[in-house]
């Protein structure tokens, strides 16, 4: 029964950190992140990083702080890896900080002696970013990998002085386990709002998604053979019938890129569309 144990234990800290391998490879093979929603590592490095500090009141099993610690690690690397490889779309100029080299020799230069005829195939920052939402402060869209670690170490700090000051209240600890396990159980989420704003789950590996449900499913049972705390059994529920949903798309939508690419940099003004055939009609007309 021991050698059981050890096994479900080593299972349950490193299986889920194995399951963003293959989509990170992915990733860096095809040079194109745009498939894959990023929030998913915002939601893994927040919940995880609140859940390390819930286990230094309550001492859950060791497996589960391992694999936050190896989480956290994993989804930063991620993290740099989708923001190097963006999409024009998503933004025009690569993110500074990004531990990773550009992508190609000349793609740390377009951004500075770009033509007039790339406003017209690709719109600058300032104008595909309006046609994209926005969030208060633009939380979790920022450029920089640099921006997004220091959002992660003013956490880091505020947790460490929280825990400082509350940590000797069980009911902070407690809210504390529940804040990081809600966080946590929404995973499935912005891939979710992702597959269907685009109709598509192109870009977002049948591993990864295998990898959500039958290690959700089995955490699930782990915590209920283990007698975990009910912060995690509850959920761990929650996030199975997220991953369901998200199975559902996978069936429905198929794996195939969206079928409207031509409108993948759509003119944020109309006006300035309108002008620019309102020149064109100009100087045809001074031609004839």
């Amino acid at each position: 029964m021991g050698v059981i144990e050890t096994l479900a234990g080593i299972g349950m800290a490193v299986g889920s950190p194995l399951i963003y391998a293959d989509q990170a490879y992915s990733i860096v093979k095809k040079k194109d992140s745009s498939g894959f929603s990023h929030d998913v590592c915002g939601i893994l490095l927040i919940a995880n990083i609140i859940r390390v500090f819930f286990w230094l009141g309550n001492r859950f099993e060791i497996p589960l702080l391992i694999q936050s610690l190896l989480l956290i690690i994993s989804q930063l690397v991620l993290l740099a890896i989708c923001l190097h490889y963006k999409t024009p779309s998503e933004s025009s100029n690569y993110a500074p900080l990004s531990p990773l080299p550009p992508a190609s020799e000349d793609s740390s230069t377009r951004g500075h002696a770009r033509q007039d005829s790339d406003y017209i195939n690709q719109p600058p920052t300032s104008m595909s970013g309006s046609a994209k939402s926005k969030r208060p402060f633009e939380f979790w869209q920022w450029e920089g990998y640099g921006s997004y670690l220091e959002f992660l170490a003013a956490l880091i700090l505020a947790l460490g002085v929280l825990q400082i000051i509350l940590g000797r209240w069980m009911w902070y600890i407690d809210a504390l386990g529940f804040v990081a396990l809600t966080i946590e159980s929404t995973l499935p989420i912005p891939q979710f709002i992702s597959n269907f704003k685009r109709k598509s789950c192109y870009g977002f590996r049948s591993s990864t998604l295998a990898g959500w449900f039958f290690g959700d499913a089995y955490k699930t049972v782990y915590f209920f053979i283990r007698g975990s705390p009910i912060q995690f059994k509850v959920t761990a529920i929650m996030t199975l019938c997220w991953d369901s949903a998200v199975l559902a798309q996978r069936i429905m939508y198929g794996s195939n890129p969206p079928r409207e690419t031509s409108t993948q940099f759509p003119s944020s003004n109309p006006e300035e569309s309108r002008g620019l055939r309102s020149d064109g009609e100009e100087r045809q007309f001074s031609i004839q």
